[in-house]
């Protein structure tokens, strides 16, 4: 057997050349085959080559997504340079932060997003020292390894010799991506080509995806999820199909006008968006053979039921883990499928531990999520520190997020340690609570946060979203909660919303929680 590419950008050459007139890449209203996008990658490599960029330098990019994001992703991966996606709501403040901790020599962008966002300016608050005209041969204090600031929406000049022929080897990074946490930085993590190859192949086995499967997923290109499955459907010779930018009546068009094989909305937000639209009738789902999304067991049941046509599974995974290191299987219990993770993907190992001792703990108790395996990040960038803290002593990453194995090797998830709230000296797992108020037939999503109490120390704190036509009240909500979940975990104040703080593809629990405690200053008493 031939031996599996375990570069991005062999894999891309391997798939033009079996099938170059195949549709590789749906967005919106554009397509392009294997040949065009093998092509429009080269020409990408050029321009980079021509920023003076060269392997092992950082570039970043500044765009909405687009086929052209695509092109310089894999034009990068043929030159051994390292792409810095950078999250376009991303202010001021943080574009900085990216640019200096990165040391990006280069970074490609755009003017502005119509009506969204001003490239230009954002830049130009980061870096104060910005000269007026073509930021070209820069000198910048503020910056001093930036050299140059390309405009895509411009012409971009490219090398015209020969591109370089030293190798591009499976442990040279690929992606500098940066992840948030709640108040921190973004941290930068390091994932190699091997990282992410890995990854397509392990994902291409759990579901035998071939050349006739089409993967609809809408997701920013700047979030892991958004470059890691397009990759993966390159090295597969299939088809996947995204949007420049997420929004409901255009993904029901899409997938009405292009039958998904896979239907990979994976977040709440965008899956009920999608299921509860009034067209959703529309969407053509004659060819489904899967559909992901995760949630609590609860919501899984409603969506599942929403689209009957196909299994249902939940996934886990992180930056950290190059996309996704466990998921659920098509041939799985509906009783598993909806309220797990699944299990690991080949290469791939789980472990459950003590938050202190780090001992591994037995089936069905909750610890520590700790996961190992071939497509784990490198490490993160310019901090050994942290890196170090987050391994164990056998190369297991720390994740963070609470779990739980049951007998036969499945994964749940139980939320983050930091969503666990200490209420009165009890433990209250957010999620817990949150998967409550989702059974409620008024409720669409809800979540939970901790704010701090004179008494008990922590308090919890719902923010809630009804269903369209749906009304409810704080007092109708508390009745609702009294004697079905312990006193200590009913929230104390209830919320309702119409909208969410956003990340790319999360729903940013500290604006929540900082926002009731703004309020709450405002009106001590509450």
């Amino acid at each position: 057997m031939t031996p599996r590419p375990l570069t991005l950008a062999e894999a891309i050459r391997d798939s033009a050349a079996s099938g170059p007139g195949r549709t590789a890449l749906i967005l919106d209203e554009d397509t392009c085959s294997f040949a065009e996008f093998a092509a429009g990658a080269e020409r990408r490599a050029r321009q980079i080559l021509a920023l003076g960029a060269g392997k092992g330098d950082r570039v970043g990019i500044l765009l909405p997504n687009g086929l052209d994001y695509l092109e310089l992703v894999a034009g990068a991966a043929m030159l051994g340079v390292i792409l810095v996606p950078m999250n376009v709501r991303f202010k001021a403040l943080e574009l900085r932060h990216l640019i200096l901790d990165s040391g990006m020599t280069a970074l490609i962008t755009i003017g502005a997003i119509p009506d969204v966002v001003d490239f230009t300016a954002l830049l130009r608050e980061a870096l104060t020292d910005l000269p007026a005209g073509a930021w070209h041969g820069l000198a910048l204090d503020a910056a001093p390894r930036l050299k140059i600031i390309a405009r895509l929406d411009q012409p971009m000049a490219e090398h015209a010799g020969a591109l370089p022929t030293a190798p591009v080897e499976p442990s040279d990074p690929l992606l500098l991506m940066y992840t948030s946490g709640t108040t921190a930085s973004p941290k930068g993590c390091v994932i190699s080509n091997r990282g992410l190859m890995a990854n397509c192949w392990a994902i291409i086995d759990r579901f035998s995806l071939t050349a006739d499967d089409l993967w609809w997923c809408p997701l920013p290109m700047f979030h892991i999820g958004g470059l890691l499955f397009p990759a993966m459907m390159l090295a597969a010779g299939g088809t996947h199909a995204g949007m420049r930018h997420f929004e409901p009546e255009g993904a029901i068009e899409m997938l009405r006008r292009h039958p998904p094989t896979i239907f990979y909305p994976l977040f709440p937000t965008i899956t009920l968006a999608v299921i509860e639209h009034p067209r959703f009738a529309e969407a053509e789902f004659s060819r489904l053979k899967m559909l992901c999304n995760v949630a609590p067991e609860e919501l899984q049941q409603r969506i599942q039921a929403a689209v009957p046509q196909a299994p249902l599974i939940g996934a886990f995974g992180m930056t950290e883990a190059s996309g996704t290191a466990v998921y659920g299987s098509l041939s799985d219990s509906a009783a598993k499928r909806l309220a797990t993770c699944g299990t690991p993907l080949a290469g791939w190992q789980i472990r459950i531990l003590d938050s202190e001792t780090h001992a591994p703990l037995p089936a069905g108790e909750r610890g520590e999520l700790a996961i190992r395996g071939e497509a784990l990040f490198d490490r993160y960038w310019n901090d050994p520190e942290l890196t170090a803290q987050q391994f164990t002593p056998d190369g297991f990453f720390l994740t963070g997020d609470v779990g739980s194995i049951d007998m036969d090797g499945f994964l749940s998830f139980h939320g983050r340690f930091k969503d666990q709230l200490k209420v009165g000296g009890e433990n209250v797992s957010a999620l817990e609570v949150e998967s409550f108020l989702a059974t409620h037939p008024a409720i669409q999503l809800a979540q939970v946060v901790g704010t701090p109490d004179a008494r008990y120390g922590e308090i919890p704190v719902a923010f809630v979203q009804l269903k369209p036509g749906q009304a409810l009240d704080e007092p109708a909500l508390l009745e609702f909660c009294s004697g079905k979940i312990a006193r200590f975990k009913v929230p104390r104040h209830i919320r309702f919303v119409e909208e969410w703080p956003m990340s790319a593809t999360k729903i940013l629990k500290y604006r929540l929680r900082d926002s009731f405690d703004a309020e709450r200053a405002e009106a001590p008493l509450l």
